[in-house]
């Protein structure tokens, strides 16, 4: 009669805990740097902060022009501003006034 005697291996006990520490450092870098992740969701947040800046900015510039049309308009109509924008649209300056003269790229 044959009898096998094998050497007890721990490999074997070592399969099973490996798999699953790399199954949850996969899943772990993932939930971290993923598209959806923690970093992620950071940068979303300084986007969005930045996003408000520029509406805010923006809602600014509205409300003045808002109010500046409001000037113009009839019954409320102010002659330095019908002035203001006749002498900007035609390009014209009086004889006694000093003109500066910007680039392109400035306006």
């Amino acid at each position: 009669m044959w009898t096998r005697q094998h050497k007890q291996r721990n490999t074997g006990r070592l399969i099973i805990p490996s798999l699953c520490v790399l199954f949850l450092a996969y899943f772990g870098f993932h939930a971290y740097h993923g598209e959806f992740g923690i970093y992620s969701k950071y940068q979303l947040a300084a986007q969005a902060v930045d996003l408000q800046g520029k509406l805010d900015a923006i809602k600014a510039r509205r409300v003045d022009l808002e109010r500046r049309v409001q000037l113009m308009h009839e019954g409320t109509l102010e002659k330095d501003m019908l002035d203001e924008q006749a002498r900007k649209a035609l390009n014209v300056s009086h004889a006694d006034e000093i003109t500066i003269m910007l680039p392109a790229s400035a306006k």
